[in-house]
């Protein structure tokens, strides 16, 4: 504490003034722990509901093809939509036959490999970077940290001294992420590295819960789940799974299908991959192959599929034992899609997954599960074009009566939508699941077109900074041609209807199921330009992401209540009121023994009637290592 800090502080011990009871972990959640398996008749249910689907797909799309074929140039192309749908539910039904497949070990408390914390990081700020060093360094077994520094930053450099992280950084900036961890490489003697970007935070049991798996020699990966701590991110919102009742407390991220129920599942199959962040990788396996691969934008899959081709197997442990930053408004979130699926698109030409030799059938159909996936975003275009193209020209793709028609695609849209839901094990209602298909929809077939020009792409980081100036982001250009396309037509088909168009309906219903799609594409293309452009999720969005807690501390000696926290300040309710001055002491209880103490500034103060005081303050600089303990704290790294 500063003098000035000091001599606010009342004579006593401050400690006996207020709550002796330890924070609460802000992210302490039963949904972070590994998922109950299915129980045995939910799993036949999901199994039979997705068997059934699919024969039942198969028998409509052969009929469809053999007897009801309209106009064949409309025809065709939507037939052909809906088998790739078809095809979409066969690949996920084989993703997600069985989640709970791998025997997690016994944690382990020591060892006698050699691990090493690598932590890449770029351009993050301090709110970001300092709770990612506290948490690694305070892991348990014993291990070494390294901030691998690709910024050269001095205060970097610091703040990992000031913490007990070792500091790395390179004269030259090649290939990225991928480049800084094999420059690490050449200079850490470890066994094992625990990899993590910037802005994830262990918890205590990272390494302790995953490191039981490398007692298999065969096993290279074991790559854990990325969760997020900003629950008011873009990605994020309310889960309305109308078939999973257990999941209706959980908030709906938008990531969270892929890495609680779609990577669990390539356990199964031998199949799942390292996500970037929150692994542990074996050293030697990496140096099998020349390192980290460095040729695509996605160098955590490419390394994967090298590893599977040298026979290494992976693991993926469905716990989660980090936090990180999701993506905190739309541009961020469009960019990390066109990065991840320009990655997928060199894979295909540089890799091959699909048809060269070295990995097994299963792991062919998982990758192609994966990769393939980024073209659903040109059957969701298609989806919201032929609706228009049928409006604007009268012709019909359907040769079939009504009834016959909508009883067999309502059976089978039925049935698919059904094994989706049960499939996802709840974690993409299909409402928010839909929206974010077109939120993402031209980052996605820009990412799908780059397959046409090869070559070698800039690796572009996510920004974790906020803006100097709050803005709403704009909506992609391809959205709002849609909306004006869609509305142009309705006009079109309402002339056309009172006979004005040289257009006429002969295959009416038809046309009127064109309308009706048309207003559901348009319903969801409106709703995802308003969710980007939301001023709630403008691109100020503060990186120190502040809980919400309730606990009590004490500042300045007086009992005071926690309204929110981050690593960078608090807000405050100060019972009785607080002394006019602009530096305080906030003392915080973070473990049964452990107290913190922390200068502040303040920055706004309320008064709330006989309440007292409501402070925000943010903590003065140079207090890494008390910060540190308090994130330690406040991410449950010692829950």
């Amino acid at each position: 504490m500063t003098t000035r800090a000091r001599a606010l502080a009342p004579e006593g011990d401050l400690r006996r003034r207020v709550a002796r009871r330890a924070l609460t972990p802000a992210l302490a959640s039963a949904e972070a722990a590994i998922p109950i398996p299915d129980p045995p008749a939910r799993r036949r249910l999901i199994r039979a509901t997705a068997a059934l689907a699919l024969l039942v797909s198969a028998a409509y799309l052969t009929w469809r093809l053999a007897v009801t074929l309209g106009t064949w140039w409309v025809a065709v192309p939507l037939w052909l939509l809906e088998a790739h749908a078809a095809i979409g539910l066969g690949l996920f039904t084989f993703s997600l036959w069985d989640v709970d497949a791998t025997s997690v070990p016994t944690p382990v408390a020591t060892t006698d490999l050699r691990v090493a914390v690598v932590i890449a990081t770029y351009n993050e700020p301090r709110e970001v970077l300092l709770p990612t060093v506290a948490a690694a360094t305070a892991l348990s077994p014993a291990h070494e940290t390294w901030v691998l520094d690709d910024g050269g930053r001095a205060w970097v450099r610091e703040l990992a001294a000031s913490l007990g992280a070792r500091y790395l950084a390179r004269a030259e900036h090649h290939h990225a992420k991928a480049g800084n961890l094999n420059h690490a490489l050449e200079y850490i003697d470890a066994d094992l590295v625990a990899i993590l970007d910037a802005d994830h935070v262990v918890t205590a049991n990272f390494l302790t819960h995953t490191l039981g798996y490398f007692a298999d020699p065969s096993i290279a990966i074991v790559q854990t789940p990325q969760d997020f701590y900003n629950v008011d991110s873009f990605e994020h919102g309310p889960n309305h799974s109308w078939l999973w009742r257990s999941r209706r407390d959980v908030a709906f991220n938008e990531q969270r299908l892929f890495y609680r129920a779609l990577q669990p599942g390539k356990n199964r199959w031998g199949a799942a991959f390292w996500c970037g962040t929150n692994a542990l990788v074996r050293v030697a396996a990496l140096r099998e192959i020349g390192g980290v691969a460095t040729e695509t934008v996605t160098e955590d899959i490419h390394t994967t599929i090298r590893l599977h081709r040298r026979g290494w197997r992976t693991i993926y442990h469905n716990e989660v034992l980090a936090h990180g930053l999701a993506a905190g408004d739309a541009t961020q979130y469009q960019a990390q899609r066109l990065r991840w699926g320009t990655g997928a698109m060199q894979l295909l030409h540089l890799e091959h997954p699909l048809t060269r030799r070295g990995l097994t059938v299963t792991q062919r159909l998982a990758y192609a599960s994966t990769i393939l996936g980024w073209f659903d975003a040109w059957r969701t275009l298609g989806y919201v074009l032929i609706p228009l193209v049928v409006l604007v020209s009268g012709v019909s793709p359907i040769h079939a009566s009504a009834p016959t028609f909508l009883l067999a695609f309502g059976v089978t849209f039925g049935l698919q939508r059904l094994a989706l839901g049960l499939l996802s094990r709840g974690y993409a209602p299909s409402g928010l699941a839909t929206l974010f298909e077109f939120v993402r929809l031209q980052s996605t077939i820009a990412a799908t077109l780059s397959y046409l020009r090869p070559g070698e792409r800039a690796f572009t980081v996510t920004v974790k900074e906020g803006a100097d100036v709050r803005h709403r982001n704009e909506a992609p250009w391809l959205l709002w041609l849609l909306v004006a396309a869609s509305g142009a037509v309705g006009v079109w088909f309402a002339l056309s209807l009172a006979g004005v168009t040289p257009v006429s309906y002969p295959v009416r219903w038809t046309a009127y199921g064109a309308a009706f799609w048309a207003l559901v594409n348009v319903a969801f293309l409106v709703a995802a330009i308003a969710r980007i452009r939301s001023d709630r999720y403008a691109t100020d969005r503060r990186t120190g992401v502040r809980q919400r807690l309730d606990g009590e501390v004490g500042v300045d000696g007086a009992r005071a209540h926690l309204i929110d926290l981050s690593v960078g300040g608090a807000l405050v309710r100060v019972e009785g009121g607080l002394a006019a001055d602009p530096v305080h002491v906030m003392e915080l209880t973070v473990a049964e023994d452990e107290v913190v103490e922390l200068v502040c500034e303040e920055r706004s103060r309320q008064r709330v009637g006989a309440e007292g005081d409501v402070v925000s303050v943010r903590f003065a600089p140079g207090q890494d290592v008390a910060v540190g303990r308090l994130a330690v704290a406040l991410f449950g790294a010692r829950a």
